[in-house]
Order: C-alpha cells, then sequence, then structure tokens
C-alpha cells in the first residue's frame, strides 16, 4: 500500500487513513470543557447488564450512551482487512469513510453492533474526493441514531471522545482534546482534493476510520479518518503519535444529505494543475504547458501556467493545499472571484467551478 509522505518539522511522517485496509493520507501542514448546545442528545441506548452505570456528563457516561451505535466494518470473513468503523444515523443507514469501502474491493460488507448483532449492508451512496460513504443495512439493530453537533462551535482545548474498532478491537474508547482547526489534510490518494479536518490527541489508529469523534454531549463533531505516523516501511501499519484527524461535522452532514438524497457528491475543480510544494504565500498554478486544462474553469476565467493564486471567492489563500480545502466547500457551477499575481500584476477574474 502506498503512502503519502510529509515533512512535519523536519521529521518523515506518513498520513495515513486510520483504516486497516486503505490509505488516505496526504499532506499536513505542520508548521475544557466542550461547547454545549441548548439540550443533549436523546441517547436511550441501555447500558450493557453487569456494567457499573455512570452520569452521562462524564467521559464513561459519553462512552455507554454512544458505543451501542458505533459499528465495526469488514468483509464476509470478518478478518482485519479492510476493518473500519461507522455510526448509526437513522436506523438502517450508517456513516463510514469511503476509503473503509474501497478497501472491501467489492466484497459483501457486513456491520457488527457492539451487542454481537451483525447485518449485511449495501453502498447508498459514496464521495471517494470527501471520503465518506452511506451504508444502507439489511437487518439493523434497534439502537440510537448519533446526531450531528456544529463543528463550527468547536475550539482549540475541548475535550473529545473518539469510539471504533481499532486493529478490529470493537467498541475501543479513547478521550483526548481538540489539538487545532482547520489542518488540510489530503481526503484521496492522489493528493488532488483536502478538506480542513479537525486535529486531535486522542488515540486513533488503523481501524478508527469511519467511526465519530464525540463532544462531551454525545455529539459526533468530526468523523475520525487519518492519521500522521512515523511508520518508515512501506506498506506498514502505523500506530497513533498523537496526531489524529476527524472530517468536521458541518461538512461530513451536508455530505452526508447529499449522498442520502443523490446517491453521489460531485466535487467543484478549477482545472488547473497547482504546484503542492510551492514555498511562498498562495497557490502557484504549474508553469507546464499543460498545466491548466482547454476550455477549463482556469482556462475560461483567463488564468494561465505560473500564476499565482492570493484570493479565492474573497478568501486569501495561504497554500495550495488551503485552496484546495476552499473548492471543496463548493459545487460544481458556482461562480466565484479570484485573485492572482501575473509576472508581479495583480490580477482579478470571475471563474464558473467545474467538475472533478
Amino acid at each position: 500500500m502506498p503512502l503519502w509522505a510529509v515533512l512535519v518539522t523536519m521529521a518523515l511522517v506518513a498520513v495515513v487513513s486510520a483504516g486497516v485496509g486503505g490509505l488516505a493520507g496526504g499532506f499536513v501542514r505542520l508548521d475544557g470543557e466542550a461547547t454545549a448546545s441548548e439540550s443533549s442528545p436523546d441517547l436511550n441506548n441501555e447500558v450493557p447488564s453487569g456494567t457499573p452505570s455512570r452520569e452521562p456528563d462524564t467521559i464513561a457516561g459519553v462512552a455507554q450512551r454512544v458505543s451501542p451505535s458505533v459499528v465495526a466494518i469488514h468483509g464476509p470473513d470478518g478478518g482485519a482487512s479492510g476493518n473500519g468503523s461507522g455510526f448509526v444515523i437513522s436506523n438502517d443507514r450508517v456513516v463510514t469513510n469511503a476509503h473503509v469501502v474501497n478497501a472491501l474491493n467489492g466484497s459483501p460488507i457486513e456491520v457488527a453492533y457492539s451487542d454481537g448483532h451483525t447485518s449485511a449492508a449495501s453502498v447508498a451512496g459514496q464521495a471517494d474526493s470527501s471520503d465518506l460513504a452511506v451504508l444502507e443495512l439489511d437487518n439493523p439493530n434497534k439502537v440510537e441514531a448519533l446526531e450531528f453537533g456544529d463543528s463550527a462551535d468547536v475550539t482549540v482545548g475541548d475535550t473529545v471522545v473518539a469510539i471504533g474498532a481499532p486493529l478490529g478491537l470493537q467498541g475501543t474508547v479513547t478521550t483526548g482534546i481538540i489539538s487545532a482547526v482547520d489542518r488540510p489534510v489530503a481526503s484521496d490518494e492522489e493528493g488532488e482534493t483536502y478538506i480542513e479536518a479537525l486535529q486531535t490527541d486522542a488515540a486513533i489508529n488503523p481501524g478508527n476510520s469511519g467511526g465519530p469523534l464525540v463532544d462531551e454531549e454525545g455529539r459526533v463533531i468530526g468523523v475520525n479518518t487519518a492519521i500522521a505516523t512515523m511508520s518508515a516501511a512501506p506498506g506498514g501499519q502505523g500506530g497513533s503519535i498523537g496526531l489524529g484527524f476527524a472530517i468536521p461535522s458541518d461538512d461530513a452532514e451536508t455530505v452526508v444529505d447529499y449522498l442520502i438524497s443523490n446517491g453521489e457528491d460531485p466535487q467543484a475543480d478549477i482545472g488547473a494543475e497547482l504546484v503542492m510544494q510551492h514555498r511562498q504565500q498562495g497557490a502557484l498554478i504549474d508553469d507546464g504547458h499543460d498545466s491548466v486544462d482547454s476550455g477549463g474553469p482556469a482556462d475560461q476565467a483567463g488564468l494561465e501556467p505560473g500564476d499565482l493564486i492570493v484570493e479565492f471567492d474573497g478568501t486569501t489563500v495561504r497554500d495550495s493545499p488551503d485552496l484546495l480545502s476552499l473548492i471543496s466547500d463548493k459545487r460544481p457551477g458556482d461562480e466565484v472571484s479570484v485573485s492572482y499575481e501575473r509576472d508581479g500584476v495583480d490580477e482579478s477574474t470571475t471563474m464558473t467551478l467545474g467538475s472533478a
């Protein structure tokens, strides 16, 4: 399996998916109390028999209420290959990562609940560019659906809980804080699309992919998707070093709703190849002859190879991953303003985004 290496404070690390069977890593720019809303989610999952009950406002209480709604995802043999996690959003629907589904290579999908109940599942919708998928279950268990929280209210230092099946160990609970927000992380193997991820020091390991990152109220504020690891062996499975990444719930919920309605989520595109390792501020279009697609959005907007994009739809562009993250928030057909530099001269234009 390929690894996508990144340079972090002069140390070589790999950002890989937190699923055993697939990798979804990419470039990462590493240069208190959780916010509560008006009421807690109505989670009435029963505590397993013989387990001491804990108050709902404790970490143990959150884990007890949320864990029954978290599932392990694997192939029909139940082996480690392709293992991942997911969580219930309605009676017969589960959210997970697209790379968890892809790792199964078309094999039948089985989900397992914490009480041992299993169900066959099929893909109701999938968006590789967002690394999200929705599964539909044939024989769902009766558990409470988890609610999406508001990731826009998340701040550094908030307490979070990660629940999933790392290395196939179902029902594993780890806790930590939000370490950073808006970290650009590749959401596909080619490093062509990026998300602005939540970063956490809660231990996330291979197999956690697709599982929920929840706040102290038990709301899903992120979908665990990738880790940075010191793993040096190509194809090896690195472990947690306290750098985990999750898709923010605001982004995930938007994509999930679209997948349920349409089955797919088209990715916006500008039709230009960017220099990912450009060291100065702005996103540099490669100066190669074919770096701007003829007739594509950038070409029609008047952009050329070697142009430096410094502002996108009113937002300053830090670098190429940042621009890709901004593009990922848009839809094909959206019209955006673009400011750029060409030969030291400031220019501006309007662009209609295409589809990747």
